[in-house]
Parts: C-alpha cells; sequence; structure tokens
C-alpha cells in the first residue's frame, strides 16, 4: 500500500472528530449540564408564580459527604502507588522510581487539587479526565564577560548550553624574545557576549474539562478506543511561542463552537451573564485546538500505529502528525458498566430523589402558605369587601348579618409529606450507602444502640465509598502513574536532585525500566480507622515481642518491618512524614558495639594474652628510654668537650695573634 496522503489523512481526523463530537453532544453534554444544574440546586423549570419554589440540594449533600472520604482514603499518605519489582535486582531502583512520581504529582503539581477535580467531575458528571505531557520550558539569558584568557574562555565555550554571540579579542603588552631567539607572544584577552539556553523539562498534570475530551462512540475502555483527543481553545499568542507561524495561526482564528458551547455556559452562568468575550488584539483572539490521537496505517503498511495529530480551527488544519507510544489521558468513572468506557455518575442516582423531594416540600410550604393565610368565604352584598380584604391586626370587617364571613378550610397534607419525605430518603440511602447515622446526624437513632451496631452501621455506609475509592485506584490512578514513569523515562535526559525521606538524593530515570508493575497504596480497606490502628497496635505488639525474644535478626520480624508499622500508624493519626519520628533503619549509622554482662573463658584468655603483651611492650618502652637517655647523655657530655676544646684552641690563638702584634718592629 502507498503512504496516505496529508488530505486523505485530515479527512480521517476530522471524520472522527465530528462522529466523536456529535456522540457527546447528544448522549452526554446535556446529561452532564442537568447533573450540574441539580448539582448547583438551579430551579427546574417547572416553577409556578406565587408559589413555593424551593430545590432540595441531594445530589450536593451526597456527593459533599462522599469527598472529604474519597480525600482522606488517597492523600493520608503522599505514597499514592508502589512499583513492583520484576526481580531482587530490581528492588532499590523499583523503590527510587515510586518515591520519584509520588513526589511528581506531590510536589512538582498540585496533586491534591487534581485529584480533588478528578474525582468531583467523576461524581457529578460521569467522568473525569487528566491529561499528563512532558512539558519543557526554554529560559534564554544573555550574559556579558571582559578581560577572559584562553583558557577561561574555553572552559565557558565547553558548556553546551552556551552560544557565542559578539566577541572582541586584545592583547596586553608586547612580545617577549627568549636569549634562545624564540618569541613569547603578549597575553591575548577576549570580551565576549553570550546566549546561555537552559532546557528544562517535567511532568505536567491537568485536568481536562469533560466537554473537552472525546472518545470513540463504541470504546469499551480508554486503552481500546481506536480515537480519542482533547479540544480546547488556545490564543494565537500561545501557538505563536510554541513555534507554530503565526500567518497561519491567526487564519483559524475567531469564535469556535466551543466557545459557545451550552455546557462551558451552564457552567458559568451563575457567575457571567456577558457575551462571550473576544479581544481586539489579534494575538489574543481564541483558536480551536484538537489534539488527537487515533490508529492510522498513514505509512501505507497495513498496520494501524497510533499517531498524535495537532490541528487548528473548525476544518481541523493539520499542524503536527507524528507517530506516539502512549495515549496520555487518564479516566475515572465511579459506577463502571461493563462493555463502556463511560460510567454512571453518583449524581444520577439521586438526581430523582432530588426531584421528588423538592416538589414534596413545595407542596408542603404551599400548603402551610395556605394554612397560615386561609381564604375566606364572604356572602355577597353582606361584607364590606374594602374590610375584608385590608389585613391588619385587631382589623374589623362589617357585616349585615352574623355568619356572612366564614374561613374556607385547608386539608393539612403534613401528615402525608412527612413519611414521603422519610421514605425518599431511604431510597436515596439504598442507592448510595449514604445515611444519616453515618453523617453523624441522627442522634436519637445513635444513643442507644450497642457499639457493634453502630460499627456495622458505619461499615456498610463507607463500603460503597471504599468501592468507588477501588475503581477510581485500579482504574484511573494506576494509569496516570504508568504515564508518569513512562514519560521520565523517555524524556528526562539528565538527573535532577529532589529532597525524599528527609535526603536530598540525585534521580536519573534514565538508569530504570519503563515496565514496572503498579501496585496501588492507597488506604482502602473493610475497617474504620480506628480499627485499623488497634490492629496495627496488636501488629506492633507482636513485632516487639519476636524482636525482643528472638533478637533483631530473626526470621520473621525485621527492624525495617516493624519501624513501616510504626509509619502507618503514624500515617493514620494524620502524620503524613514518619520520619519526623521514626528514623528509617536503612540510614541509621549502625549501633556501637553491645557489651556483654560477663567475659567468657576466652576472652579472659585473650585479655590475659593482651596482658602479658602489653606488659613485654611496657618493658621494651622502658629499656629503650633508658638506652636513648644513656645514648643521648653521652653524645651530650661528648659535644661538651668538643666545645671546650673548641674554646681552648680559640684562646691559645688569640694569644698567640696578641703576642705577635705586641713584638712587632715599631716604624
Amino acid at each position: 500500500m502507498a503512504k496516505m496522503n496529508d488530505v486523505e489523512f485530515q479527512s480521517i481526523v476530522r471524520n472522527e472528530i465530528e462522529q466523536a463530537i456529535g456522540h457527546y453532544d447528544t448522549e452526554y453534554s446535556q446529561d452532564r449540564i442537568t447533573a450540574m444544574d441539580y448539582y448547583l440546586g438551579e430551579p427546574f423549570g417547572n416553577e409556578q408564580p406565587d408559589r413555593s419554589q424551593v430545590v432540595s440540594t441531594e445530589v450536593s449533600d451526597t456527593i459533599e459527604h462522599i469527598m472529604p472520604s474519597l480525600m482522606r482514603i488517597f492523600t493520608q499518605s503522599d505514597d499514592y502507588v508502589r512499583f513492583v519489582p520484576h526481580g531482587p535486582e530490581d528492588v532499590a531502583v523499583a523503590e527510587q522510581a515510586s518515591d520519584y512520581c509520588n513526589w511528581i504529582i506531590n510536589n512538582d503539581n498540585r496533586g491534591f487539587e487534581i485529584m480533588h477535580n478528578w474525582f468531583k467531575d467523576a461524581l457529578i458528571l460521569k467522568t473525569g479526565i487528566v491529561k499528563f505531557s512532558w512539558d519543557e520550558t526554554v529560559d534564554v539569558e544573555t550574559e556579558e564577560y571582559e578581560g577572559l584568557n584562553d583558557e577561561e574562555l574555553t572552559m565557558l565555550l565547553s558548556d553546551e548550553e552556551v552560544e557565542i554571540i559578539e566577541q572582541d579579542s586584545r592583547t596586553v603588552g608586547e612580545d617577549m624574545m627568549l636569549p634562545d631567539g624564540n618569541i613569547i607572544p603578549a597575553p591575548m584577552f577576549y570580551d565576549v557576549k553570550l546566549r546561555r539556553t537552559k532546557t528544562d523539562g517535567r511532568v505536567h498534570i491537568e485536568n481536562v474539562p469533560p466537554e473537552e475530551f472525546l472518545i470513540s462512540s463504541r470504546a469499551k475502555s480508554l486503552e481500546d478506543a481506536d480515537f480519542s483527543a482533547h479540544r480546547t481553545t488556545m490564543t494565537v499568542s500561545q501557538l505563536v511561542k510554541m513555534g507554530y507561524d503565526k500567518d497561519e495561526v491567526e487564519e483559524y482564528a475567531g469564535y469556535t463552537d466551543l466557545d459557545l458551547s451550552e455546557e462551558r455556559t451552564s457552567r458559568f452562568e451563575d457567575i457571567e451573564s456577558s457575551s462571550v468575550y473576544d479581544s481586539q488584539d489579534p494575538t489574543m483572539r481564541n483558536v480551536l485546538v484538537t489534539e488527537s490521537y487515533i490508529y492510522s496505517d498513514y505509512d501505507g503498511d497495513g498496520i494501524a500505529e497510533l499517531r498524535r495529530v495537532l490541528t487548528i480551527g473548525e476544518g481541523h488544519h493539520v499542524l503536527e502528525n507524528e507517530e506516539c507510544d502512549i495515549v496520555p489521558f487518564s479516566m475515572i468513572s465511579p459506577v463502571l458498566m461493563p462493555h463502556r468506557a463511560i460510567g454512571r455518575s453518583v449524581a444520577e442516582l439521586v438526581m430523582d430523589v432530588q426531584l421528588i423531594k423538592s416538589t414534596l416540600m413545595r407542596q408542603l410550604l404551599d400548603n402551610i402558605y395556605n394554612t397560615n393565610n386561609s381564604r375566606v368565604v364572604a356572602v355577597e352584598g353582606q361584607v364590606n369587601l374594602d374590610d375584608l380584604m385590608t389585613n391588619r391586626p385587631a382589623g374589623i370587617v362589617r357585616v349585615r348579618q352574623a355568619g356572612a364571613v366564614q374561613p374556607l378550610q385547608v386539608p393539612d397534607v403534613a401528615g402525608s409529606v412527612f413519611p414521603a419525605l422519610n421514605y425518599m430518603d431511604s431510597v436515596r440511602e439504598q442507592r448510595t450507602g449514604i445515611t444519616r447515622q453515618s453523617m453523624g446526624l441522627d442522634a436519637d437513632s445513635l444513643q442507644s444502640t450497642t457499639a457493634t451496631a453502630v460499627a456495622a452501621t458505619m461499615a456498610a455506609s463507607q463500603g460503597k465509598i471504599e468501592m468507588i475509592a477501588r475503581v477510581f485506584a485500579e482504574t484511573g490512578v494506576r494509569s496516570l502513574f504508568r504515564g508518569i514513569l513512562h514519560l521520565v523515562t523517555k524524556y528526562q535526559n539528565k538527573d535532577k536532585i529532589i529532597r525524599l525521606n528527609n535526603n536530598f538524593v540525585s534521580i536519573d530515570p534514565r538508569e530504570w525500566e519503563n515496565m514496572y508493575n503498579v501496585q496501588i497504596n492507597v488506604g482502602l480497606g473493610t475497617m474504620q480507622k480506628d480499627q485499623q490502628l488497634a490492629t496495627l497496635f496488636q501488629i506492633a505488639a507482636k513485632q516487639e515481642g519476636i524482636m525482643a525474644t528472638m533478637g533483631p535478626n530473626n526470621p520473621i520480624v525485621t527492624p525495617v518491618q516493624y519501624r513501616n508499622t510504626l509509619a502507618k500508624i503514624s500515617e493514620l493519626s494524620g502524620f503524613k512524614d514518619a520520619s519526623e519520628f521514626f528514623q528509617d533503619p536503612a540510614n541509621a549509622p549502625p549501633p556501637p558495639p553491645q557489651q556483654q554482662q560477663g567475659p567468657t573463658p576466652e576472652m579472659q584468655m585473650q585479655m590475659q594474652k593482651a596482658q602479658q603483651e602489653l606488659e613485654l611492650k611496657k618493658q621494651k618502652m622502658q629499656m629503650d628510654f633508658e638506652l636513648q637517655r644513656e645514648k643521648m647523655a653521652a653524645e651530650l657530655d661528648l659535644r661538651r668537650q668538643e666545645l671546650e676544646f673548641e674554646r681552648q684552641l680559640r684562646i691559645e690563638k688569640l694569644r698567640s695573634d696578641i703576642e705577635t702584634s705586641v713584638n712587632l718592629p715599631r716604624v
């Protein structure tokens, strides 16, 4: 097969985008708009003038009750996942990869906010999407240097980040001629102006609004989808800064259907009422940008490969088309639907309950209004209507005969409405597992209940929340961390020094393997926190007993395992950094040798032998000292004699010189 031309490929991409847009606009968009309106407590549209228009908030209450439990499960520790090594030789590297990937989401990105918005999108709008990508930043600085010698200039130019812009050279002094005729040139100095380009990269994680995400209509999951895309808007300036041609980008700038999306408008309708804003600055105009991931046989080899295609404008003009090896999206749904990529939301489980309860509450309030301001029956012509219609305290109504004014009886519906409201609450509890007891709102139902029954009630309530957490962990969180590991091993081309476990370590993902298995490490289980703490305390007591009986080097419990238990106790108690309380044995200095209570016979013999050797050494040192002292005394005496002899010679010579000078004849 021949290679596909660009026109054919653009047609294929456009067709996939338009089909996905049509599917989402008809199947999911209106559902998300309705769910968001229910969550915000917006009117239903069936309100009547001069009647109660109260709106119950079942959707918001249910989701806001689930969110704290979900966030506590995922964020009570800084370790979301751990990578499982393939063999014993991979243990240390897998541990470092786990620490680094958890550090990326917690420190290099706003991990808590990303997780919060990701989960909340899924609970309200059926699905939550995050996108992970490698973001490279280029920082260009201009530097000037004066008076550099050859060595300094060579050292400066050896840096790959440096590019010379301007260079001037000058000599200082004159050439020097050596006696052998060779000439030493005068030293050369350089004035340079250079450009330093620093390139840095990191993993960037962002939440994708559901209306901006597209996927094949028949996809069973994100992994087997033939097509997925992120459709958003960017300014002309942003695209030009990324390196695209300004004229080409401006040609496709202007209003887009995404700017006018009913779903996006619905999200912001409570904080804005103006029309879509379009800047007068040409560089700040919006451009529709679609980043698609599609399987297509572009190269004509008969096998469809995954390609990343970046298009702009409503006509989907192709800017980039390249082969890739990963789809950078991670998607979650709280209630999975078999053989469907998008499941159900928690909001749609209680939306009808909110509508029914709002209707019942409106009818009850209308009944109370009519009871407190009841209508009357007046005999025509027998009552002064002006007096009757003027409602004031102690007012008088004039009538021509008794009984001309009588109240119109209003039936009391409270006896029917309250049981109906309680029934709808029970329906919501069955669907979501969120009960008044678990929310801590019904003190009467708990005060006469045994502790075991209360614990069972709380555990049953947490069961569905933990199910949602397990679904999120095994689907979206797992694929997110696989993507993070893939990005750092592929694109990070130099080591980075970061702080892990209170130590600064150098991380170089080029030494890692890319295909570690992912083990979810979120706080999932069937027990409440107090039960987990009680169990951990029991485990710690058993570990202490084993180490006290069998020693620290026993085959059952190691100090590292005991430290892990203590660390987990501190995490469940609300302290994320266990190293504040318990030192990691791997980083601890070796303990001093322990002293035994009494010496063994072998030790006694060694001590006696050592003492004898010490005594011999002492005697030898004493003898050496005496010998050295006698030697020094002899040398000192000999030196004294030499000095005395030299003194006598000088005296004799001086006397001889004096006598010679006295006997000289006079001139």
